[in-house]
Parts: structure tokens; sequence; C-alpha cells
């Protein structure tokens, strides 16, 4: 069973912990909206595993501080989800990471 995903709100940071996969990403799709107000960064430090749906999710809302006039950076982009996103042939700025 999946690791319940939490998210928080600081400042214009969103940090999700958990897991992020088909069983956890609806709770926050719902809330997607509310989740991005005046978000200029995703920390994804705390998850433990991200799957496709996770990777669409990110890139919805990555797309909503775009549309809301905000760039949005990733922190913490795993190894794995970076593959992820290879094997789709995503460009970079579809999941832009933190320069650290």
């Amino acid at each position: 069973m999946a690791e319940a995903l939490e998210w928080l709100r600081e400042e214009d940071r969103l940090i999700l912990r958990g897991e992020l996969d088909q069983d956890t990403v609806v709770a926050l799709w719902e809330q997607r909206e509310a989740a991005m107000m005046d978000i200029k960064v995703i920390d994804l430090n705390a998850l433990q595993r991200v799957d496709t749906s996770g990777l669409a999710l990110l890139l919805h809302l990555v797309d909503i501080g775009r549309q809301g006039g905000r760039t949005v950076s990733l922190a913490g982009i795993s190894d794995n989800l970076a593959t992820l996103a290879k094997l789709y042939n995503l460009p970079d700025r579809l999941l832009p990471a933190t320069v650290s």
C-alpha cells in the first residue's frame, strides 16, 4: 500500500512528503489551484516515490504557476524522477530544477 501523500505550504514553497503515485495524487489534484497559490518552489526532497501519475501532476502544478505569471521550479528531483522524465523525452523547461 502506498504511503500517504502530505503537503505543506511554507511561504512560497509547496513541500510534498510520502508517495506521489496513482493511489495518492487525487487529493492534491482536487486542491491543486489552492495548493499552488503564490508558490514558486515545489520541494520534492521528502518524496519516497513518484510514478507516471505523479509526474503528470507535477507537470500540471508547474503549469498552474506559469499561468499565474510565476516561474515555478522543483527542488530535490530524484534520479528516478529525472529518469522517468527522460524516458518521456520531456524538455527540461517542463520540470525546471532549482539551481542550488
